[in-house]
Formats: structure tokens, C-alpha cells, sequence
């Protein structure tokens, strides 16, 4: 199987309060942030995964359950192909939820659908910051796009 789980999203009141415990519980490496009109957050890697710790600024980029839900909002696949897995997904029953892929100016991009139960499922052929598709021993810096902005620091103030 050529796609691979590699990003998980969970909504959480501060992302920075929680990265702090993955990162002494597990180990895990903070590799980046963000501060879009989506939502503050903390990525952190094992090498191979991208966990995204995130605090969305509103109810509707949260999506059906609200800015206030705490637990897993989404997960995301590393797919081959995106053409062909959007095909694969939407056979299967996924139902097409959001974003696109760009037609140039940014490598990055997701595309998300809601699996039969509504699970929020993120595609991608070029990967998040900090996961490798093919696990740490593929590269040591994990072979996903480079984050845009490295260095940003996200606002934290409302937490």
C-alpha cells in the first residue's frame, strides 16, 4: 500500500501547554507553527508523523464541532496520487468537504473530505512539515515540504 497516515490534528485550548507534555512524555520534536485566519497552533514530528496541535479561532473553521471541541478532529494521507485517491475516496463514500489543489505559487496544499461517519480525512501527494512518507530512515529530516515560515511565532494571547 502506497499511502500512508502520516498527520494527525488535534483541537485542543493550548497547543503550546500541549506540546509541551508530547514532547517530555514522547519525545516528539516541535518542527514548526502556525497563525492562519484558521487557527494557532504547534506542529510537532516522531519522525515520520506530523501531529498538528491546534487551536481553531472560530466555530466555523473548527467545522461542525466548534472551536470549543477538544479531542481528534482530523487525520491525513500521504497519497501517491491525488487525482486517483480523490477518485478512490469518493467511490468509497467520502463526501468532497473542502480546499484544493493549487494550480501554482505553493506546494502545500490539503485536500479534505468526511469519511461515512464524518471524520474530517486530509490528502495530499507532497506531505506535512516534519513526516517522511517513508519513516525517519527515508530522511532525517522527513521529506514533506518545508514549512513557509520556519520561524514564526504564533499569537498567543486569547488562550
Amino acid at each position: 500500500m502506497a499511502n500512508k497516515l502520516r498527520h494527525i490534528a488535534i483541537s485542543v485550548p493550548d497547543p503550546w501547554k500541549t506540546a509541551e507534555f508530547y514532547q517530555q512524555a514522547f519525545g516528539f520534536k516541535k518542527v514548526g507553527e502556525t497563525d492562519s485566519s484558521l487557527a494557532r497552533g504547534v506542529y510537532l514530528s516522531d519522525g515520520t508523523m506530523s501531529l498538528a496541535l491546534l487551536n481553531y479561532k472560530t466555530d466555523e473553521a473548527a467545522g461542525d464541532r466548534g472551536r470549543e471541541f477538544v479531542g481528534l478532529h482530523h487525520i491525513g494521507v500521504w497519497v501517491d496520487n491525488i487525482v486517483d485517491a480523490r477518485k478512490d475516496v469518493e467511490q468509497a463514500g467520502g463526501e468532497y468537504y473542502m480546499g484544493e489543489v493549487p494550480v501554482k505559487g505553493n506546494i502545500f496544499y490539503e485536500v479534505k473530505y468526511k469519511d461515512p461517519d464524518g471524520v474530517i480525512c486530509d490528502l495530499t501527494d507532497h506531505g506535512w512539515g516534519g513526516a517522511s512518507k517513508d519513516g525517519p530512515a527515508a530522511s532525517a529530516k522527513g521529506d514533506g515540504p518545508a514549512f513557509r515560515h520556519p520561524d514564526l511565532k504564533a499569537d498567543r494571547s486569547g488562550l
